[in-house]
């Protein structure tokens, strides 16, 4: 079920000129649905000009805060944005989804672990509750921060930052690249490249020491840290990353026509969600199972509508789909039949897909 509920903005702090934290103030009746662990997200719907937004934010709170808050930067012509930077006041009320997301490990107190984590802006947020969550739960663990901004000015959290980094002494490394502003150290200087990532394997990460790896950022920053970290030696499975942007490519265009060339016409398809069930037929004016559930009166989970959030998530119990893209599932989770409703092509005269996985 989408199940949301209207929580109030007890505090909004301008973290820096573009951007907003929202702190919510989450009622004691709810607190057990909205507990989350260091990574995952919010949703949260607004009705903005009579229309209804959703846009899902990574909480930039640690759990063991018992805390709320998520950080919103300002995007051109972001409709969401700028309402939460312009318009949103103290007092106001949101509606919120509880909190979703796999971009986590559990935390393990008995354990001497090594993290090692890339962020650009406001891909700092999970990153920035993971680095928390950690250093207060793991008493042993260091961190290497690698944090990408335009400059100084622009980086958002950097007092609690820097507070983390004296209240841990010596657990947390702090790395700040800029692209606007000229630092002594050329390493430092613009965007992460190819040679960057190879100089910080070979003189400032010990790969061979990395437990856990954690990128946030948008995709082609993450794929370029992900593919040089596996070259370096770093094995597949220690690296997590999640998109918070992805433009479209010419390549991702092309497959989504591909992939919506093998649609079924006319498939019947059964939504299980809340152990109940909805039947309907795909329509004409649809491409994917949730546009066509949705379109059908059906009331499911979504936020981004790109493959990049996994908030729309369900698992294929019968019939095949195809995706047109996807940002968001790692490959053991494909394999085992999950798929982003919002990017699944119905392949067969009959599908039936889970959301409740």
């Amino acid at each position: 079920m989408t199940d949301f509920y209207p929580i109030r903005v007890s505090e909004l702090n301008k973290e820096t000129k573009d951007c907003m934290s929202i702190t919510f103030d989450i009622p004691k009746e709810h607190k057990e649905k909205f507990l989350y662990k260091q990574g995952q997200h919010l949703t949260l719907k607004a009705s903005i000009n009579g229309e209804e937004i959703r846009r899902s934010y990574s909480l930039c709170s640690s759990p063991i805060e018992n805390k709320w808050q998520v950080a919103v930067k300002r995007i051109n012509g972001g409709v969401f944005s700028n309402y939460a930077n312009d318009v949103l006041k103290e007092g106001d009320f949101l509606e919120l989804m509880p909190p979703l997301g796999s971009f986590f490990v559990e935390a393990e107190p008995s354990k001497t672990k090594n993290y090692i984590v890339f962020a650009a802006g406001s891909g700092i947020t999970p990153i920035l509750s993971i680095i928390k969550t950690h250093l207060a739960t793991e008493p042993n663990s260091t961190f290497k921060l690698f944090y990408l901004n335009r400059n100084v000015k622009s980086i958002i959290f950097k007092e609690e930052i820097e507070a983390l980094r004296n209240k841990h002494f010596g657990r947390l490394e702090i790395f700040y690249f800029l692209t606007k502003e000229q630092r002594d150290i050329p390493l430092l200087n613009g965007r992460f490249t190819t040679e960057k990532i190879q100089e910080l394997t070979k003189k400032v990460i010990d790969v061979s020491n990395v437990d856990e790896c954690f990128l946030c950022g948008p995709e082609e920053m993450i794929f370029l840290i992900r593919d040089e970290l596996e070259k370096a030696g770093l094995p597949k499975d220690k690296i997590h990353y999640e998109l918070f942007f992805s433009g479209v490519t010419e390549e991702d265009k092309l497959r989504a026509a591909e992939v919506v060339e093998h649609k079924y016409e006319g498939t019947e398809v059964t939504i299980i969600d809340g152990g109940k069930e909805f039947h309907f037929e795909m329509d004409d004016d649809y491409d994917n199972i949730l546009d066509g559930a949705l379109g059908a009166g059906a009331d499911l989970p979504f936020a981004c509508k790109g493959g990049v959030c996994s908030t729309c998530k369900c698992k294929v119990i019968e019939g095949a789909v195809e995706m047109k893209v996807n940002y968001a599932l790692e490959e053991d989770e494909v394999a085992k039949g999950l798929v982003l409703s919002c990017q699944a092509v119905p392949t067969t005269e009959k599908v039936v897909v889970d959301f409740d996985v």
